[in-house]
């Protein structure tokens, strides 16, 4: 999208997850192979804007090693910030997440609502909002987009964010799985949205996004989990709603208010709900052929696929690549 809007791209990334591509592949363009946490001034020469996503992306790899999502979701991210700052760089764009908000109950949370994280993840985020807002000046202008839950096919599909799960063990399955009690409240949002958002920033004049948090989705797009489950059985043919048998409250609950971003950027225009959502996951899983063994197993399971790459000797305890796995 950034390619289309006629935007120069590089890329930066670790390549953890360059086995788990999804489909068709990856639009190619030019990348620097490098860690977030090896990232040198060097590296940002010459950039106008920085929208950093890297980081570990879900509450189980976050909490594998507490310590790690610290020292890579957060303190990289503040070095990456303070390495922008310095070689002049005035916008700096992080994706953070409306997990700050925890456990927030079933209030209209907005962007000066207070933070309640309950995953080292969350609390990652949240630390990183803190202190890079802090070098926030008339040089550098930073912008902390909240992402609701994200949902849609992408070339590197996620199968542990909630509506991309459900479809898929309705569809591999014939069960609609749910391993809450379905009452929390999750707000979603595609991920082709997700990145509307992030170039609407960018393209936004300075003083509307300077050292400004968005949650970013849409108002209506606040569902109870059993929603969308109900959504999934009626998208997916001979599907059936299941609770796990242990299922409980989860303390990860919250409705999120997203009337700020729709005010300030017009050009944030998203174009997905749950329902269509759901449609584009049940083709997209008819057209690969996705089996239960596909998303349940270390292809695309996040935290599965990164204990296999330390297990086979490719990944160290930090989840730095060996040498012998790079070469």
């Amino acid at each position: 999208m950034l390619l289309e809007g006629g935007h120069d791209v590089v890329g930066l990334d670790s390549d953890l997850f360059a086995q788990s591509t999804f489909g068709e592949g990856i639009q190619e363009i030019p990348e620097l192979k490098k860690d977030i946490r090896d990232v040198e001034a060097s590296d940002l020469d010459g950039f106008e804007a920085v929208i950093h996503l890297a980081g570990l992306s879900n509450d189980p790899l976050g909490y594998f090693n507490p310590n790690l999502t610290d020292e890579i979701n957060h303190l990289a991210s503040v070095k990456l910030a303070q390495l922008a700052k310095a070689v002049g760089i005035e916008r700096f764009i992080f994706s953070s997440s409306c997990s700050n908000y925890g456990a927030g109950g079933d209030d209209w949370l907005n962007e000066e609502s207070s933070f309640n994280p309950v995953t080292p993840y969350g609390i990652s985020k949240v630390a990183t909002e803190q202190d890079v807002t802090q070098l926030a000046d008339s040089n550098f202008s930073p912008t902390f987009l909240r992402n609701a839950t994200a949902f849609g096919v992408s070339s590197r599909l996620r199968f542990d964010l909630v509506l991309n799960n459900l479809v898929a063990w309705a569809f591999t399955t014939g069960r609609v799985y749910i391993k809450s009690d379905g009452t929390p409240w999750r707000p979603i949002v595609h991920i082709e949205d997700i990145s509307r958002a992030f170039i609407a920033v960018l393209h936004a004049p300075r003083e509307l996004v300077h050292n400004q948090a968005f949650n970013v989705g849409r108002n209506e797009d606040n569902y109870r989990i059993r929603e969308l489950a109900e959504i999934v059985e009626e998208t997916v043919p001979g599907c059936r709603i299941e609770y796990a048998a242990d299922a409980e409250p989860d303390k990860r609950c919250y409705r999120v208010d997203c009337s700020k971003i729709a005010q300030t950027l017009p050009e944030f225009q998203p174009q997905w709900n749950a329902r269509r959502g759901a449609e584009e996951l049940y083709s997209a899983y008819q057209k690969i052929g996705l089996t239960l063994e596909d998303f349940e197993g270390s292809k695309y399971k996040r935290i599965a696929h990164i204990q296999q790459l330390i297990s086979t000797g490719q990944l160290d305890e930090t989840l730095r690549w060996r040498t012998a796995a790079l070469a």
